[in-house]
């Protein structure tokens, strides 16, 4: 496997994200941070709750944020970014900020998958995709996945 944003200078890699509209707990905020940290571009969706947070924390870094909007407003997020693309269906959607990065960043509500859950949908499209995939649980427990799966304490 070749190197991970871990291991990257600044500035070297796109990231994707996808989280859950409830919002990131404080230890997926510190470690999402420090994965945000190695881009040097941000995509995420624009919904309220873990979308809007992280994308501050892009904006915060100085990246350049990249938003990803959905068609339905319900969940919306006013949210700044550098460029502002279509709105589009959130599966179309949540495809393209996957295909656009070098890796994703999932911060789930939850502690196992879920089959009805955007975030996890995502999540299932870039294991598809063979991204590389940091997996942020609510207790700060990561995990990174390509092609096999290790859990690290960050």
């Amino acid at each position: 496997m070749g190197p991970t944003p871990i291991d990257q200078p600044k500035k070297s890699m796109i990231a994707s994200f996808t989280g859950t509209k409830k919002g990131m707990t404080d230890k997926q905020k510190n470690i999402a941070r420090g994965l945000i940290s190695r881009a040097s571009e941000f995509h995420h969706g624009s919904c309220i709750g873990a979308d809007q947070e992280a994308g501050d924390i892009a904006l915060s870094l100085g990246l350049k944020v990249i938003i990803h909007p959905p068609i339905l407003t319900k969940y919306k997020a006013n949210c700044t970014g550098t460029e502002i693309r279509e709105p589009k269906s959130y599966m179309v959607r949540d495809k393209d900020i996957v295909d656009e990065g070098d890796y994703l960043i999932a911060t789930p509500k939850g502690f196992s998958e879920e089959l009805r859950s955007g975030t996890w949908a995502t999540v299932r499209y870039a294991r598809k995709k063979n991204k590389l995939i940091y997996i942020i649980l609510p207790d700060g427990v990561m995990w990174m996945e390509n092609t096999d799966k290790q859990q690290l304490k960050w």
